[in-house]
């Protein structure tokens, strides 16, 4: 019995990974990091805009960093007007679903609905229809592929991600910082999924702390479709 034991186990494993691994392609094309030439990197925010989002806006442009924000529609709709100063501050702005729900057992038309309400209502707010995605939690399904490509989306997962809605600020930063490389995209969270008043204090600390630390590694921050396109 025990190959297969083994065969099942490697099975699951492989499925598993075809759901949540960082540099799959199976369900849908994707990226998890970009050149590895050059000192150009990318920072990334989840979740909002929430009542805190200008907050982090005022950080970024402290240290004149742009980066992109992946965004819930439900949020966006709460503050669109946050939504056009992310835009008109020269940030981009990705799709985030409507509702942020895990995608896995989801059909194809439950995805396209999510995301479909999402492109309408930022490109309303916006002008601008959102040419990147990232799914929630990192999950992708059979079909996602199918909506992404109606949509004209392309998948973005993450090089490092710092657990800001759990860990402390320093060992998010500690997170972050571990084996960077020009090309790294770094995921962080201006919202906790679809809740109100979110304490994203630590967001805000590591983001300054990590911003302050890789200075004297001179990586330019740069939204993810700059440096793609570099």
């Amino acid at each position: 019995m025990l190959p297969f034991v083994a065969a099942g186990a490697a099975a699951m494993a492989a499925a598993a990974w075809a759901v949540r691994g960082k540099s799959s392609r199976v369900f849908a094309p994707s990226v998890w990091h970009g050149p590895r030439m050059g000192e150009k990197a990318a920072l990334t925010f989840d979740d909002g805009p929430s009542e805190r989002t200008s907050e982090l806006l005022d950080v970024l442009a402290a240290y004149k960093t742009k980066s992109t924000f992946f965004v819930c529609g439900k949020n966006a709709v709460r503050f669109p007007e946050i939504v056009r100063r992310i835009a008109s501050e020269g940030h981009e702005i990705g799709n985030h679903t409507w509702s942020h729900p895990r995608l896995d057992f989801h059909s194809t038309d439950a995805m396209r609905a999510e995301i479909g309400r999402t492109q309408d209502v930022l490109s309303g707010i916006t002008g601008t229809p959102p040419h990147l995605f990232r799914a929630p939690f990192g999950v992708r399904w059979p079909g996602l592929g199918t909506v992404q490509d109606e949509f004209g989306l392309l998948g973005v997962m993450w090089t490092h991600i710092g657990l800001d809605w759990k860990l402390p600020a320093g060992k998010v930063v500690a997170r972050l910082r571990r084996g960077q490389r020009p090309g790294d995209i770094y995921c962080l969270h201006d919202g906790r999924k679809l809740e109100e008043r979110p304490d994203i204090s630590v967001t805000l600390a590591a983001t300054r702390e990590f911003l302050e630390k890789t200075c004297d590694r001179n990586f330019a921050f740069v939204t993810v479709s700059a440096m793609l396109n570099q």
